[in-house]
């Protein structure tokens, strides 16, 4: 079953995230990276996770305004990076400022959804990227993720 990266440093957003995958009865691995600069270790086996066994992703849900490296950074350096360049990548991020949804989508981001802060909306927006990303989005198998 391919896992979910989720990348948030916000412990409630990411409480928040957790609860309403297992609301819907999304049951895919969720890894969690709380700053930029561990997610990119995550996902190329650096650092921390030197050595680690493969995993394979279905999709990362990317904050924006993370400390260390910011997501839209990540972004960049998944897209750069044969092995990542066609990884789904849905930023998930309260930022309400129209230049990081442009540089988001010039970037590669597969899709830019904001984060509600009613829960039920946030609920219903989970569980709708767990449906597309995780049950009806095909993308290429031989992806190194």
């Amino acid at each position: 079953m391919k896992s979910i990266l989720l990348v948030e440093d916000n412990a409630d957003d990411e409480a928040l995230a957790l609860r309403a995958l297992d609301k819907h009865n999304i049951r895919n691995p969720v890894v969690i990276s709380r700053d930029g600069q561990e997610a990119l270790e995550y996902l190329f086996a650096t650092g921390a996770y030197a050595g680690r066994d493969a995993v394979t992703l279905a999709v990362v849900l990317l904050d924006l305004k993370l400390p260390r490296v910011d997501g839209l950074q990540v972004l960049e350096r998944l897209r750069a990076d044969p092995r990542t360049k066609l990884l789904p990548v849905v930023i998930l991020t309260s930022s309400r400022e129209e230049r990081d949804v442009v540089d988001g989508y010039n970037l590669g981001a597969n899709s830019y959804v904001r984060k509600p802060i009613d829960f039920a909306e946030f609920s219903e927006a989970v569980r709708q990227l767990g449906l597309y990303w995780l049950l009806l989005n095909e993308w290429p198998q031989n992806q190194l993720q």
